[in-house]
């Protein structure tokens, strides 16, 4: 099933990296289609083509919308060679063989990233481009498509080693890719004319995208992993190696949690395994870095490091003493920046300000569980005081942090807080109460007086012996979604103890 190419047909809107891939074809006596810009950039490299509209027998109409829609061209594509019906036609209609086709998609995405009118987005929907891609991918048997410039370079290398012919194996490999591109394509309008609308929620994860990264491995060495996403758009990648599967695992973790404190005073959070090993909030980025660590300056070595504010030549300093793999803010002073850069392996990204996706997507047994993100972050005004004693102002500023904390941890978890400052959180336990008593044994080990502490749990307490070991402890005031039918244990004991509890009404589960 090798084939020579003998005709392409070449319609691109980017031209960057062509030449190579045209002279080629040339070099090798094939003869070549062409339409409006592409056609003057060829004849440009004096190389002879012909004009598409030649075989069409119409010019490029309806201001450009159509130009290769025409049996001339999609039978040169789609006719069987080994069809005797097909080829009788052929040469009945006098409709040229088509072997190999060049193409690329108007540039859909770009245009709506751009802000452009809806008007200027809806003429960047390609027609004769897509229709090209699909009719030489299914025509794989006889056809070459070439669907993207990134192709350009690996197709000449091809072409080379094979004297300008290809394999069966080849062209279905292309046609795979093909297929792939209008995937990707297709869901990106889609996306377009659903997005705010009941149907957004519909929304499925395209993994065809192409923007990809193939990464060194995944949770472990002996496992493959790829990234589908805009890495770049989200970060500036200022310093060290290439970000692992676990990196961007936990990377999530840190970006998901510290927009919980956009506009806040300066905030650092510690993340370790996607949990906060230390998170505080200070009025300098440096008290609030001091305060995060010293959290649990064990569980931070190696950890991954997030800001929501400038990080300073003194910040710096500190940071630089610890061993983190990444560390992530919206600006760095540029004596910071060439400190921290000391360590070689460091990765130092800079976060731009990107809309995150607000759906999320796990694979689960044979197919993928979609779901909303959790976008509910309760406050002070939204508690419901469900025992006699009301927290004060500061317990309030305390819980609310708690809360911020608890909702972005491994369940079942109990988080321990002060004002603006993580003492212990039990993380990921089968037991609630097994999540309290690691939390309160972290807090001890580490040196601090839970007397005067709050309480955060991500789920209701079904019985009231969390609420009896907390107060043991010197917790003074819970918070909880409430929802048990056992909830008046909980409030009788704090009633009866001087503990203030409030309720949400909203859990915060996250397996």
């Amino acid at each position: 099933m090798s084939k020579k190419i003998q005709s392409a047909l070449i319609s691109v809107y980017y031209k960057d990296g062509l030449e190579p891939l045209v002279r080629l074809l040339h070099n090798n006596g094939v003869k070549l289609y062409s339409t409006g810009g592409t056609q003057t950039f060829i004849e440009n490299l004096n190389i002879p083509v012909t004009a598409a509209e030649e075989l069409t027998g119409y010019p490029s109409i309806f201001g450009g919308r159509v130009k290769t829609l025409h049996p001339a061209i999609m039978g040169g594509i789609l006719y069987r060679r080994d069809d005797a019906g097909d080829i009788a036609q052929a040469e009945q209609y006098n409709i040229p063989a088509i072997d190999m086709v060049v193409v690329d998609l108007y540039p859909f995405e770009e245009t709506v990233a751009s802000g452009a009118s809806e008007e200027d987005i809806i003429e960047k929907i390609d027609i004769g481009g897509i229709s090209l891609i699909r009719a030489t991918a299914k025509n794989f048997k006889d056809t070459l498509i070439v669907s993207s410039r990134s192709q350009y370079a690996e197709v000449v290398e091809l072409l080379n080693a094979k004297a300008g012919t290809t394999d069966l194996e080849d062209r279905r490999y292309y046609a795979g890719q093909a297929f792939g591109v209008s995937s990707h394509y297709d869901g990106a309008i889609n996306r377009f004319f659903t997005s705010g609308t009941e149907k957004t929620d519909k929304e499925l994860f395209d993994f065809t995208s192409l923007a990809s990264q193939t990464l060194r491995y995944g949770e472990n060495p002996h496992q493959n992993a790829t990234y589908y996403g805009d890495l770049e758009g989200i970060f500036d990648k200022l310093h060290g190696k290439e970000l692992s599967y676990n990196n961007l695992v936990d990377v999530d973790a840190c970006v998901n949690l510290i927009d919980e404190f956009v506009g806040a005073d300066p905030t650092f959070a510690i993340i370790k395994h996607t949990n906060a090993c230390g998170i505080a909030t200070a009025p300098t980025a440096k008290e609030a870095y001091d305060n995060a660590l010293a959290c649990d300056p064990v569980s931070a070595f190696g950890g991954v490091v997030i800001t929501n504010a400038k990080v300073d030549l003194a910040t710096a300093g500190e940071l630089n003493k610890l061993f983190m793999e990444i560390l992530i803010a919206p600006e760095y002073d540029e004596e910071a920046l060439q400190l921290l850069k000391s360590k070689k392996n460091r990765i130092l990204l800079k976060r731009n300000a990107v809309d995150l996706p607000q759906i999320m997507f796990k694979t689960i047994l044979n197919g993928v569980l979609v779901q909303d993100k959790d976008l509910s972050t309760e406050i002070a005004s939204q508690f419901t005081t469900v025992t006699e004693k009301a927290p004060t102002e500061s317990e309030l500023t305390a819980l609310e942090f708690a809360l911020k904390v608890c909702k972005h941890t491994k369940s079942n978890t109990i988080v321990l807080a002060k004002e603006n400052q993580l003492l212990a959180s039990g993380t990921g336990q089968t037991s609630r109460v097994d999540a309290l008593r690691q939390a309160i044994d972290k807090a001890n080990a580490f040196g601090f007086d839970l007397k005067g502490a709050v309480m955060a749990s991500d789920a209701f307490f079904p019985f009231a012996d969390c609420v009896e070991i907390a107060h043991l402890a010197g917790i003074t005031a819970v918070v909880q979604p409430g929802g048990s039918i056992r909830d008046k244990d909980s409030t009788e004991y704090c009633n009866a103890n001087g503990v203030a509890m409030v309720t949400t009404g909203i859990r915060h589960f996250k397996h």
